[in-house]
């Protein structure tokens, strides 16, 4: 028996298409990031920037109760039905949000959009057509462009403002959700086997487990905090720009453009030293004190171009490296049967620090002015950096997932007990009702060390 890193031209073509639709879900949360708070004032009751926080943050809110159901009914009633679901409802709220002449209507049609909560499915239909072999690339190809989706969203958004206008954008969202339909139904072939994936699928079970485990918990509340302190920012940074420089929310990506990139060309280098120096936790703990420090700057420069700038520029810079390291940790530190559960809880938390985060951030300034937006986000990071002071250092592993056929449970424990042995495998679990064997190898094995166990694995599951 053969191990191959490469997937098929089918698996390639499947999570291809499958990572387009979450890059969609995305858009239809960033893209109007950088321009809505402004957009929003004209609308009637936009005055009140805790409405406009409160219809930012509605999809996320949403996200969090039906995240896990959608999840749960396309085990029953296949996941393509409940994708089409999802997608109707995304395009159906985008139609609500474009004709809203008030607040209140543009709040209707981002929680229907955020109703509509596919992501879960996606990723369990992604699971469905990749082998166990390949599942760690393919989600590594929806983490790419969930990324590239962020950075675009933020630079785009003003340009198809000023073409089209927030309402324009809202049609768009919605038009490419239908054509999305389509997508699906072509591009993405019918599962040989669908079926629950520990991996890849939150487990009603093993919430408890994840909830009881420290470690998971402050990773949780980072991710909280992250995206609570994004969505409140620009609730607030949109109007600083504008007012400080005079420049039109359609230029304002000639800010986010430039920041960006740079940021990215630091976040790199930072994130490879981390994982091949097994140096995650050093990185990640300056990565929340960089955050800190930018919060507490953000409030003395709200005035000044180039402070607006530099601040955005650290900013970037930090959430970058958070952002990438956050799910990596996850996956390290979770237990390997409780992994699909483990990125759920996270994801979860991540949409409620976006509701959070809009809505106390709208609220704030509106009550309290600007400045307090950043006294509530530099409170969580402080909060934050403490917690992530005292996480244990991860584990320097990589996860490999394996196809085992015709093991009943005897077997399989038996099977896990011999690969256990080996060296350079750090933690094994076998599922044989989802004919998948979840190895975690030691990261600091070369590469050809890593690849002659790999195939020391598959002969052994061959015998």
């Amino acid at each position: 028996m053969q191990f191959s890193e490469k997937m098929t031209q089918i698996e390639t073509r499947a999570t291809a298409a499958l990572a387009s639709i979450y890059g969609l879900r995305m858009l239809g949360m960033f893209l109007i990031l950088p321009i809505f708070a402004i957009y929003a004032e004209t609308l009637q009751g936009g005055n009140n920037h805790a409405l406009i926080g409160l219809a930012l943050g509605a999809y996320g809110f949403m996200q969090v109760i039906f995240q896990l159901p959608f999840g749960m009914a396309s085990d029953r009633f296949g996941r393509k039905k409940l994708i089409y679901l999802g997608l109707i409802m995304f395009a159906v709220g985008g139609v609500f949000a474009a004709t809203a002449q008030d607040i209140y209507m543009v709040i209707v049609g981002r929680s229907i959009q955020g109703a509509g909560a596919i992501s879960a499915v996606v990723t369990a239909l992604v699971a469905d057509s990749t082998r166990e072999e390949h599942r760690t690339q393919a989600m590594a190809m929806i983490g790419a462009t969930i990324g590239v989706t962020f950075a675009v969203s933020l630079v785009a958004g003003p340009i198809l403002n000023q073409w089209i206008g927030v309402s324009g954008i809202f049609w768009l969202t919605a038009v490419l959700s239908v054509l999305a339909i389509a997508v699906v139904k072509f591009a993405v072939p019918e599962p040989l086997h669908a079926h629950f994936h520990s991996d890849a699928q939150a487990a009603p079970a093993k919430i408890g487990e994840v909830l009881r485990d420290k470690q998971l918990l402050r990773l949780n509340f980072g991710t909280f905090c992250l995206h609570g302190a994004q969505m409140a920012m620009f609730m607030v940074v949109p109007f600083a720009i504008k007012h400080s420089t005079g420049m039109n929310e359609n230029s304002h990506w000639k800010i986010y453009l430039p920041v960006l990139v740079l940021s990215f060309i630091l976040m790199v280098p930072a994130i490879i030293y981390a994982e091949k120096k097994a140096k995650l936790k050093p990185v990640f703990v300056m990565a929340v004190a960089l955050m800190l420090l930018t919060q507490i700057a953000f409030m003395f420069s709200l005035n000044s171009l180039w402070g607006i700038v530099a601040t955005l520029f650290s900013y970037f810079v930090a959430f970058n490296i958070l952002e990438a390291s956050l799910p990596s940790l996850i996956s390290k530190m979770a237990p390997a049967a409780a992994k699909g559960t483990a990125m759920g809880v996270h994801n979860t938390a991540q949409s409620f620090g976006m509701f959070l985060g809009a809505a106390l951030g709208g609220w704030l300034s509106h009550r309290y002015g600007s400045p307090t937006v950043f006294v509530f986000c530099a409170i969580l990071m402080l909060i934050w950096f403490g917690l992530a002071l005292g996480m244990q250092a991860p584990p320097s592993v990589k996860t490999k997932m394996f196809h085992i056929q015709g093991y009943n449970d005897a077997q399989a424990a038996q099977l896990a007990q011999d690969i256990r042995a080996m060296e350079g495998v750090y933690e094994v679990v076998a599922i044989p009702s989802e004919t998948m064997l979840m190895v975690k190898l030691e990261n600091q094995r070369s590469k050809a060390f890593q690849a002659a166990l790999s195939q020391a694995i598959m002969n052994r599951i061959g015998e």
